[in-house]
């Protein structure tokens, strides 16, 4: 395997990388300020350190789109580039909720992005309605979306809490319509079961998708956002139905938690990429240091890096090493 950068980018949580057709890395993360969206364009994963980072939105003075801009994703969906990000409004900072953009043009560093505004939910015909839509996906705090395609047919996951008084949030799957709809109500495919995702709060958020050998993964980070942060893993089998929970099985540890002897604290919120030599990498962001150097809120601390893990396979599972 190459050898890539530790830290990869510094001061970048919740990063996300697509490796595009043209054989270019395009890297997008939490800008600490929670501010604005940036990209990187890199033909190899190192290069990504150095890479110019293009501000392609920023975010609104007022209303929705104002406030706690986090967790891009970018996107190369039938033609065009998209990006899933979560946002709060100016007068209701935790309104979280899911918005996508869309380039106007092939080239996302250089093309002008367009709001498409609040990612819609299924237009409902059930008595369960908000202005034609189903009234369960997202309208809660929700964030953190991500979108994969299997068999012809393409898939969103996100967070979204239960109502806001019981603060448990779990991941749901829907199939979509389109970049900026789904297709289906939500279905419920994780919540936080266990001791280890209910540490400060109970939480299941992060979803990143992996394909391999007959199966689809789906890595999740768990608990609060401090060392405490970890990672758990769900599987399918390739022919099971995506959407019936069943099809699902949820590991009974976290596959990647806190090693403070090699000063990983909090390890987290990753996505999958395909590397310089073609083996599959996780790209997750952790702190080199625990929470009693932390003065404040963890969530405003910038000190969570963008790191590259290889991931090895065992019995066909993934399997993630420091």
């Amino acid at each position: 395997m190459a050898k890539y950068n530790d830290p990869l980018v510094i001061g970048r949580a919740d990063p996300f990388v697509c490796k595009h057709t043209d054989g270019n890395y395009y890297f997008t993360a939490t800008y600490p300020a929670y501010d604005r969206i940036c990209i990187r364009r890199a033909s190899s994963i190192n290069g990504i350190t150095d890479a110019e980072e293009k501000v392609i939105w920023r975010k609104h003075d007022e209303g929705i789109m104002a406030s706690h801009i986090w967790a891009p994703e970018i996107h190369y969906i039938d033609g065009n580039w998209y990006i899933y990000f979560a946002a709060g409004e100016s007068k209701r900072v935790w309104e979280i909720r899911p918005y996508v953009l869309k380039c106007t043009g092939p080239d996302p560093m250089a093309d002008p992005w367009v709001e498409l505004g609040p990612m819609k939910a299924h237009r409902s015909p059930t008595r369960r309605r908000k202005n034609g839509y189903d009234s369960y996906s997202f309208t809660e705090f929700s964030l953190d979306a991500t979108t994969f395609e299997h068999r012809g047919k393409r898939y969103m996951i996100w967070a979204e809490k239960v109502h806001r008084r019981f603060g448990i949030s779990n991941l749901y799957i829907a199939e979509m319509a389109a970049p900026d709809e789904l297709k289906t109500v939500q279905v419920l495919l994780c919540t936080p079961d266990y001791d280890w995702e209910r540490i400060d709060f109970w939480v299941c958020e992060g979803p990143a998708v992996l394909k391999h050998d007959g199966k689809i993964f789906v890595t999740y980070s768990a608990s609060a956002t401090g060392q405490m942060y970890c990672m758990g893993m769900l599987s399918a089998d390739e022919d099971a139905d995506l959407l019936d929970p069943k099809s699902w099985t949820k590991k009974r540890y976290p596959v990647l938690k806190t090693d403070p002897e090699k000063k990983v604290f909090g390890p987290g919120h990753n996505c999958f990429t395909t590397g310089d030599d073609g083996e599959t990498l996780c790209i997750l962001h952790y702190r080199d240091y625990s929470d009693k150097h932390i003065s404040g809120d963890p969530l405003n601390n910038p000190d969570r890096h963008a790191h590259v893990l290889e991931v090895q396979f065992e019995n066909g599972e993934p399997v993630f090493r420091l």
